[in-house]
């Protein structure tokens, strides 16, 4: 085999297995990232039903809620 293709078929291998290793990575990064949103949403849905709550709790009666805050 010419020396000078054995050698650019050895730099591509390497470039591929450089760009599975990065795609490997990126892709268990992507997981953790949606994962993370995941636990996100969940929280803020927990946290907005709890506001709800309290609210209700606070303001039983139309008269005790305060004016928006636009006024």
């Amino acid at each position: 085999m010419d020396p000078r293709l054995e050698q650019r078929l050895i730099e591509l291998e390497t470039r591929l297995a450089f760009q599975e290793h990065a795609l490997g990575e990126l892709s268990e990064a992507l997981a953790d990232a949606r994962a993370e949103g995941s636990r996100t949403a969940e929280l803020l849905r927990s946290m907005l039903t709890d506001l709800r709550k309290v609210r209700t709790e606070l303001y039983a009666d139309v008269a005790d809620e305060p004016p928006p805050p636009h006024y």
